[in-house]
């Protein structure tokens, strides 16, 4: 089986706001990661990655807020998606 892509989605928020969600139902879980889904869900502002969501290689899952990393724990890719809108929601509301 090779790597399916299941979301490729990106949102214009603003005239330098937008993000973007990939998600990929792969072969074989990734290094670090004990599910079958590769993702990267990111809010872009003014060509800067201000949140993250994905499962880097060797990293596993984990988010980014700005220029620090937390731990994510992966329970479903719908609630991947919703934790991530929930954190696009709270930046938005605070810039």
């Amino acid at each position: 089986m090779k790597a399916e892509i299941l979301l490729r989605e990106r949102t214009q928020l603003a005239d330098t706001l937008f993000y973007q969600a990939v998600i990929w139902r792969v072969p074989s879980p990734v290094p670090s990661s004990a599910h079958d889904f590769k993702y990267s869900l990111a809010l872009i502002a003014d060509g800067v990655r201000v949140i993250g969501f994905d499962n880097e290689r060797g990293k596993g899952d984990h988010r980014h807020r700005g220029k620090d990393e937390f731990p994510y724990e992966f329970i479903s890719i719908e609630q991947l998606v919703d934790d991530f809108l929930e954190e696009v929601a709270k930046w938005c509301d605070a810039h």
